[in-house]
């Protein structure tokens, strides 16, 4: 490890001890500020982790397991509220999640990417891959919300159509997983800095750091709601969301800035569809153990934004190659979304 790696783990060390301290101490919108701070410091780490990971592995593989580290936090905050009965919260921040990473972080990704190395190329046929799972699994979590909205024959069978749709995304993950780990002839490897144990460890450490960090951060959401005027639909969808991907935020858009867009789509859109196939079914079925009954029955402009978002998606990504113009598109049509959701539902 260089200098300059001690320096960095040491910073975010000390970033999530004084989150520690102003949640335990400080007021409410300091303790909100700090512990996002402190997730941005640990979303930094794992980068650099990842990095490390994806020398040894390739980019699929690392791509895959800093995904599931990444959405770590968002099962601990899902898990969280639901034991307090907060499913509308819950299902904001689980499209919210989708939404971030394969609109907002892709744009970012593609704007950076673009600005600095022209177009970006990579792996379509993988792309194409990842973006119509991701574009299916979205069409399948918005289902019931449909039925439900045009009042069909399944509209009052909600719960068991959820859960027969849990089902499905769950199936499906299992049996597209193998696929995801396979390399691909157009992998970049890059020496390693770092030995296998430390990256573990780091690894590991900033997973941890980062869920307590989003516990923190939760925790002070509800009176920096108040403070600053904003409605829970927005905070779940936007803010929430956003922190909870605070690892994939930074990590894609680094991994493009250095012209690696293969790794940067496998970490990006890998998270979206390990939200879609994984986070939510398993979350569907958590609820029925602390009694919420978690569904996907999502309010209708939700549902809808959910579905044409996975549409663009796999839009940009169908030709295997990107350009900074498609970034701003994906990045004006998130803002967009989240003005639709500044006043609630």
């Amino acid at each position: 490890m260089t200098r300059r790696d001690w320096i960095e783990i040491v910073i975010t060390l000390g970033l999530v001890a004084i989150a520690a301290f102003a949640h335990f101490v400080l007021g409410d919108v300091p303790a909100f500020l700090l512990a996002a701070l402190a997730l941005a410091a640990l979303a930094r780490l794992v980068g650099s982790a990842t990095e490390q990971l994806g020398a040894r592995l390739g980019s699929s593989k690392a791509g895959a397991v800093q995904s599931a580290l990444g959405n770590l936090p968002e099962l601990f905050v899902a898990l969280f509220a639901l034991h307090k009965g907060l499913v509308g919260v819950v299902q904001a921040a689980l499209v919210g999640s989708i939404l971030a990473n394969s609109v907002l972080v892709l744009g970012v990704a593609f704007a950076v990417g673009g600005i600095r190395h022209g177009v970006l190329r990579f792996d379509s046929e993988r792309a194409r891959m990842v973006s119509t799972l991701t574009l299916l699994a979205a069409a399948t979590m918005a289902l019931p919300s449909l039925a439900h909205a045009f009042h069909t024959s399944a509209a009052p069978h909600a719960e068991a159509l959820s859960l027969v749709c849990a089902g499905v995304l769950l199936a499906v993950f299992m049996l597209t997983l193998p696929s995801f780990l396979r390399a691909t002839a157009s992998e970049e490897h890059e020496p390693a800095r770092w030995s296998a144990a430390t990256t573990a460890v780091v690894l590991l450490v900033a997973a941890v750091g980062a869920a307590f960090a989003s516990d923190w951060f939760v925790g002070a959401l509800t009176p920096a709601i108040h403070t600053l005027h904003i409605s829970q639909d927005f905070a779940g969808l936007v803010i929430v969301a956003i922190a909870g991907n605070a690892v994939e935020n930074v990590v894609g858009v680094q991994l493009a800035a250095k012209n690696r867009p293969d790794f940067a789509i496998s970490v990006i859109v890998s998270s979206s569809l390990q939200i879609a196939l994984a986070l939510t079914p398993v979350l569907v079925f958590v609820s029925l153990v602390f009694g919420t009954h978690l569904t996907l029955v999502f309010p209708t402009l939700l549902a809808l934004v959910l579905v044409i978002a996975a549409i663009l998606g796999a839009l940009v990504v169908n030709d295997g190659e990107s350009t900074w113009q498609e970034g701003i598109v994906l990045v004006g049509f998130y803002v967009v979304i989240a003005a639709s959701f500044w006043w609630g539902t």
